[in-house]
């Protein structure tokens, strides 16, 4: 079991340039991966997505890619067309003044564009650094989902334990209820017939079709089921968080008919603590690949 969020950080050090990548991830329904780039690394993003895709199944995973330059590979040419062209105004500036006019170097060097800086910036240059980097911090990442992980399927574990506990104890009182829930439909059956005449055995068929109906035996023995199930995707190798919501669905489902049906107080005790105990399951499950 893993969990949706994680942490991972790597830097790696080059004669000319520092690169660093860092992995976040947070709780989402589906495997969204957001990736921070510079420009020039841009052509590395779709690669750089398939490795996180291998270690996350689910959630927002969001990684920072970052360089800094330790020597400057910026290269400034001069834009002789600019200069020319910057000569030719100056010249006519002159002729249409009717002054003579002789521009200074820093007359050209205000003007922009007559000098352009050039960053010749190979990607090549970065991949492997950027990879090596990378796969580290996908090591402490997934690292880091396996940890929590474990510790939330532990929890989860105990959580399940206790709904199993409360169940137990609903078992234990089922055929009191049913047999409380009889008791009261015959008590009903008398006072509302009094002395009258009545058939007693076609009062028992009534009373069996209503214990049927009123009876938690069902409920009690599918959330036995689910529960089962539960354990076993505890488990599991493969992501669950999917499967544990909807079975969480399931077993809510049975734990409210239960409750609906429940006319004991130890019963009904119980089965308030199956409900906090779903709800907790319920918000770790969230955090669940």
């Amino acid at each position: 079991m893993k969990s949706m969020t994680g942490y991972g950080y790597a830097e790696k050090a080059h004669p000319t340039f520092s690169l660093s990548v860092e992995i976040k991830s947070y709780n989402n329904r589906y495997l969204e991966i957001i990736c921070n780039l510079p420009p020039f690394l841009g052509a590395y993003e779709a690669e750089i997505s398939t490795l996180v895709s291998e270690k996350a199944a689910r959630g927002r995973v969001e990684v920072f890619v970052k360089v800094k330059t330790l020597k400057s590979d910026l290269q400034v040419v001069v834009d002789k067309e600019a200069v020319e062209r910057l000569s030719e105004a100056f010249a006519q500036i002159g002729i249409f003044s009717g002054k003579a006019l002789k521009p200074a170097l820093s007359d050209y060097l205000n003007q922009e564009g007559v000098l352009v800086g050039i960053s010749e910036r190979d990607s090549e240059l970065y991949r492997e650094d950027l990879f090596a980097a990378l796969d580290e911090a996908l090591n402490q990442f997934s690292a880091a989902k396996k940890r929590e992980g474990k510790a939330t399927a532990l929890h989860l574990a105990e959580l399940g334990k206790e709904i199993s506990v409360s169940l137990a104890v609903i078992e234990a009182n089922a055929d009191r209820l049913e047999e409380h829930i009889k008791q009261n439909l015959l008590r009903r059956f008398h006072e509302l017939l009094g002395d009258q005449q009545f058939d007693e055995n076609r009062i028992i068929q009534e009373v069996a079709v209503m214990l049927v109906r009123y009876s938690a035996t069902e409920e009690i023995s599918r959330l036995g089921i689910h529960l089962q199930e539960y354990h076993s995707l505890l488990q599991a190798k493969e992501p669950v968080g999917k499967r544990l919501d909807f079975l969480c669905q399931e077993m809510n489902r049975e734990i409210n008919t239960i409750g609906s049906k429940s006319q004991l107080v130890e019963m009904n005790l119980e089965v308030v603590k199956m409900k906090n105990s779903l709800e907790n399951i319920r918000e770790q499950a969230r955090n669940i690949e």
